[in-house]
């Protein structure tokens, strides 16, 4: 069936060019795959909570790879606060819902695996490694994420916003 024909007279291919300009990028990427429309370096700023209680403001800078077909994930987070640092790097791969992985943390040189589930942009993920364990949700709206951890570790957890730069 052409465009035109479903539309009235001179308005099909205009139609078709407003409608797709109208919905997000990332929206209409994400129904097709869960990291669609992630990929590029994200920076914002939150809080940490450590071990004994103490808080702290936190910087964070994340790097995102993302394959051709959407399914694959290069990740690096680096946050860094006055008195703590570090860098979380993963590959992670989805299965539909499922995502499977591994993850390292460099400054401590710490690695594990990691699996979880995405839906419409929101991504809870368990990692693990002997003697540590750990929750991460990142929730993805247009060119804005928000990203939690917590953890049984040295920080008990961890929550920042990140813009698209």
């Amino acid at each position: 069936m052409k465009v035109a024909s479903i539309f009235p007279r001179g308005l099909g291919r205009t139609a078709v060019v407003a409608a797709a300009l109208a919905v997000p990028p990332i929206a209409a990427l994400a129904q097709s795959a869960p990291f669609a429309g992630m990929a590029g370096v994200w920076s914002g700023q939150g809080n940490i909570s450590l071990d004994g209680g103490a808080k702290e403001r936190i910087r964070c800078k994340a790097t995102y790879a993302v394959s051709n077909d959407g399914n694959g994930l290069n990740q690096s987070l680096l946050c860094a606060s006055d008195s703590y640092k570090f860098e979380l790097k993963s590959n992670v791969q989805a299965k539909g819902h499922q995502l499977t992985g591994q993850w390292s943390e460099t400054t401590r040189n710490v690695s594990g695996e990691l699996s979880g589930t995405s839906s419409a942009g929101k991504f809870n993920v368990n990692v693990s490694a002997p003697g540590f364990d750990a929750k991460l949700t990142l929730t993805t709206t247009g060119n804005k994420q928000a990203v939690s951890i917590s953890s049984d570790g040295q920080f008990k957890g961890v929550n920042i916003t990140l813009n698209r730069s």
